[in-house]
């Protein structure tokens, strides 16, 4: 009986179940490609679909991306969050534009752009650049920790540094790009996270952690910790024309310069800030919650009719750029989830 091959099991499944008709993989483009895999860091197909073929009708190129503003940037990733991601993804793209337009052609070449580490390299030398790749996303080691019933802490250094020998061992030269989104597809799809579907696994038979029984209990996985629940204060200003007034956010930190609603932690802060208003926050008239990855934010609103001098007074108190908006043009620059959130929620005499 011939020895059974991981790749070549995993690519005839590929053939038949894979994912083929991906946006970003109709063209051999390698800047699709690789704004597709910034954005599936941390964030499902499904999800992306809603956002990638605005932000590639809107920045065609990877000229195009470079030589725009951030400001021209964010509204297109507004919704999608992590947005380290987003600011990495631009700051690379000037870096690729300073040099002719010319994507890097090793490894080493793609890791020294902002944002961009081993395994998303490894997925530009094979999905982008049709050259040999390997890749160790999330699906990858759970596919491969599970086949070989690998119950190790990956995330100890040792460890995932075994993982990618392991990884490597598995790559095969021939057929790399479609071996790379066939690893992936197989995770996404059938060897999933939560009640994965063995029976359908083209690995099933050679699976030691389906054989054991223990296909639940891999990868490894720390005890979760409660997640923390942090309060504040969000504090709609109002104006007489019914424009709220936003603020930008530092472009370091929570929702990096994106637009938002001034953010209070305690009450007694606003008046840190506006030391000079003659008014306390009134009763909140609702709140919002908002799940971040290390803890869940439960923000009280407040609404505050003011006039337009209040701009003045907090342009000289603070170095962030404020600004009277709409509620649309507010969200066509660019706000986090968690402001259209509150933009849904709010009275409509509100608004």
């Amino acid at each position: 009986m011939p020895s059974f091959s991981f790749s070549d099991a995993l690519l005839t499944w590929f053939d038949q179940h894979g994912r083929h008709d991906l946006p970003w993989q109709v063209k051999d483009n390698p800047y699709h490609v690789w704004v597709s895999e910034i954005m599936l860091q941390q964030t499902q197909v499904k999800t992306v679909l809603k956002y990638f073929d605005r932000f590639i009708t809107r920045f065609p190129t990877v000229a195009a991306l470079g030589q725009a503003s951030w400001d021209d940037v964010a509204p297109y990733w507004a919704g999608l969050g992590y947005y380290a991601r987003a600011r990495n993804l631009h700051k690379a793209a000037v870096q690729i534009h300073a040099q002719n337009d010319q994507f890097p052609e090793t490894l080493d070449g793609w890791m020294r752009l902002s944002g961009i580490g081993r395994s998303t390299a490894g997925a530009m030398m094979s999905l982008g650049l049709r050259q040999y790749g390997v890749i160790m996303d999330g699906n990858v080691k759970r596919v491969l920790s599970r086949f070989l019933a690998i119950d190790d802490d990956l995330s100890q250094t040792a460890h995932e540094r075994h993982m990618w020998q392991i990884a490597e061992s598995f790559c095969p030269t021939k057929r790399n790009a479609d071996y790379t989104q066939a690893i992936m597809d197989l995770g996404a799809t059938i060897c999933t996270p939560k009640k994965p579907l063995c029976l359908y696994c083209p690995m099933q038979t050679h699976c030691k952690a389906y054989l054991q029984g223990i296909e639940h209990l891999i990868p490894f996985k720390k005890s979760k910790k409660p997640t923390p629940i942090r309060t504040g204060h969000v504090v709609i200003f109002q104006n007489a024309t019914g424009q709220w007034l936003w603020q930008q956010r530092p472009s370091l930190g929570l929702w990096g310069g994106l637009w938002c609603l001034p953010i209070f932690e305690h009450e007694d802060d606003l008046h840190t800030t506006c030391p000079n208003l003659p008014f306390t926050l009134p009763t909140s008239e609702f709140e919002i919650q908002h799940s971040f990855t290390h803890f869940t934010w439960l923000l009280k609103v407040h609404c505050i009719s003011v006039d337009d001098t209040l701009l003045e007074h907090l342009q000289a108190q603070d170095q962030l750029l404020w600004q009277w908006l709409s509620t649309q043009d507010a969200i066509n620059k660019g706000i986090p989830t968690a402001m259209q959130k509150l933009i849904k929620h709010t009275p409509s005499s509100k608004i």
